[in-house]
């Protein structure tokens, strides 16, 4: 029996873990043994991840472009492919792939203990606005606010004492670390048991990402700032679900590997959310080639990335089959913005 694509890409995640570990490995244990902090500043401590190098070129350059020397820096380089001085500005610290909410809480927790502000962005999330760093310390100037979220999550809500309000996220957001850490000692951490109403009819069941932190907040009487969705698009832009379709081209050598991977797949499976998401996510990766070869020169080498024209070829003849009104229009129109701002 095919194993069905979810299982192939826990796999992946696992195998790529281990594989890294030979370069993340020895410098996680000497972050442990140091746990060095950046130094005392009233700027916001900025914090992201990576497993794809050419999409940390991408986004640091975002970064230095529109936040420049208003934020510092924090890149947890978890493939330890990167070289970090081509990361000026910013700290690069080689770590093992662990969960990103653990990740997260080591950040601040430890790293930007030093800051009033931690600043979470996932390295698919660009800053294209130096309003952005502007509206971060504006918000959490506010003493009962306790985060700024830049893109919160759609599809369920929290019901608390008779009122709706949206979970924050984890893909961009600032917290004000008096209260998150030091007042409250909250963790990112996922959980179970998750029974708030989802708006397109499926329950949650999971707290993901900081979820149960923002709950916990909420129930408090703090308050989770969400930039409004028609605001939000002026200081981000974007992508999602990237990491999966890391797995792939990281497991396979060729560029026919992947395309027949995806090819192979019944036309009923991208219906579902797997297929449509790392086939999403592999659209998206082609575009950070592009805003790569436009700051470096030339493409970054990933030998199993098809070609644009084979991956066309593949949305075109998968386009119709996906569930819903789904469509991969929206990664044209993040692409074309990110190309825009570069």
């Amino acid at each position: 029996m095919p194993v069905p694509p979810h299982k192939i890409l826990q796999t992946l995640f696992k195998r790529f873990s281990v594989s890294t570990a030979r370069l993340t490995l020895l410098p996680t244990l000497k972050y442990a043994l140091t746990r060095p902090a950046l130094p005392q500043s009233g700027k916001p401590a900025l914090f992201t991840m990576n497993i794809l190098p050419p999409m940390m070129t991408v986004w640091h350059h975002c970064v230095r472009k529109y936040v420049g020397d208003r934020v510092d820096a924090v890149i947890f380089d978890c493939s330890g492919g990167l070289n970090p001085d081509e990361f000026p500005g910013a700290r690069v610290q080689k770590f093992l792939n662990f969960y990103a909410a653990t990740k997260s809480d080591i950040f601040l927790n430890q790293i930007a203990r030093n800051r009033r502000i931690g600043w979470l962005c996932d390295d698919d999330i660009f800053i294209i606005n130096p309003g952005a760093a502007d509206l971060v310390e504006r918000e959490l100037a506010e003493p009962n606010t306790a985060s700024l979220s830049f893109r919160p999550r759609t599809w369920w809500h929290f019901e608390i004492n008779g009122k709706t309000h949206p979970p924050s996220g984890s893909y961009c957001i600032a917290f004000n670390r008096e209260i998150f850490v030091n007042r409250e000692h909250l963790s990112l951490a996922p959980a179970g048991g998750n029974t708030h109403p989802a708006d397109g009819g499926r329950l949650p069941a999971r707290y993901d990402t900081g979820d149960k932190a923002n709950e916990i907040l909420l129930k408090k009487g703090y308050r989770c700032a969400i930039v409004p969705e028609e605001d939000g698009d002026k200081y981000i832009t974007g992508f999602s679900g990237m990491s999966g379709t890391v797995m792939l081209l990281w497991r396979f050598k060729t560029p026919e590997e992947t395309s027949d991977f995806f090819l192979s797949q019944p036309l009923e499976k991208w219906q579902g959310n797997v297929l449509y998401g790392t086939f999403s996510a592999l659209l998206a990766i082609q575009c950070i080639q592009e805003c790569y070869a436009r700051l470096k020169g030339g493409p970054y080498p990933l030998p199993s990335l098809p070609s644009k024209k084979v991956l066309w070829d593949i949305r075109r003849s998968r386009e119709p089959h996906l569930g819903g009104e789904r469509s991969f229009a929206w990664i044209d129109e993040a692409g074309e913005k990110l190309k825009n701002v570069l």
